[in-house]
């Protein structure tokens, strides 16, 4: 492992899902705090890192949609999911002596910043870790689409999301136990073969700028950091 890390400046996408841990919804104090640990350990070893977080653990607007609520009602709550997330994990971060800012999409000045990009960026050029909240401030987009979009407005050299799976497969592993995963694809191939990595916009959006999306299991300690250092963990989307 090389001593200095392979990139400058990230944007990581954690789904509110791999917050819960083995719980059926909400946080998992210990899950929270262990990526808390590896964020920080990141930031210590001279990376800018942004953070995009999900809501699907607390709220997701676009199940209760399918249930009958209007669905921009319900993208409005899931919006407010994300920002509960991201103040939980500012105050992980916190407490393990990082310096987090909680930045959302949506106006909420009691708890949050709102989302303006140069504040954004002076906050990552000072070592503090920028949590992105409320998704696009839109309803119909979702986290993943936020995620892209925050990536190239902090001109993010690579976008990993953070999953339970150690990448992209050809098949659902847990249905197809001859499922094969991809080292590398392209944005093309994602959308053609309709491999559910992340939302079509989203795709679209980081084809369109040319920005590395890295898929890779959260769930293994330390891998955020071995991404960092060059190693090829996970699956490599990018033209």
């Amino acid at each position: 492992m090389s001593a200095q890390p392979k990139f400058r400046r990230i944007l990581l996408k954690l789904s509110g899902e791999a917050l819960m841990g083995e719980a059926d919804y909400g946080i998992d104090p210990k899950v929270i705090g262990r990526l808390a640990d590896e964020i920080i350990g990141v930031v210590k070893a001279g990376v800018e890192i942004g953070v995009v977080i999900g809501g699907g653990n607390i709220f997701r607007g676009e199940g209760l949609a399918a249930a009958g609520m209007d669905r921009v009602t319900g993208d409005h709550m899931g919006m407010l999911a994300t920002v509960m997330n991201a103040l939980a994990m500012a105050d992980a971060i916190e407490k393990r002596g990082g310096y987090a800012r909680v930045m959302s999409a949506i106006q909420i000045h009691d708890v949050a910043e709102d989302f303006i990009r140069r504040r954004a960026i002076r906050h990552i050029e000072k070592g503090r870790i920028a949590l992105f909240a409320a998704g696009t401030g839109n309803p119909f987009f979702t986290t993943d689409s936020a995620a892209a979009l925050r990536a190239v407005e902090i001109g993010a050299s690579l976008l990993l999301k953070a999953t339970k799976v150690d990448g992209v497969y050809t098949a659902d592993p847990a249905k197809h136990a001859d499922a094969t995963r991809y080292d590398q694809l392209s944005y093309d191939e994602v959308i053609q073969r309709n491999l559910q990595v992340m939302d079509t916009a989203a795709i679209a959006l980081c084809r369109d700028h040319r920005m590395p999306l890295r898929i890779y299991d959260m769930t293994v300690p330390g891998n955020l950091m071995r991404i960092m250092h060059g190693e090829a963990v996970g699956t490599l989307v990018h033209n």
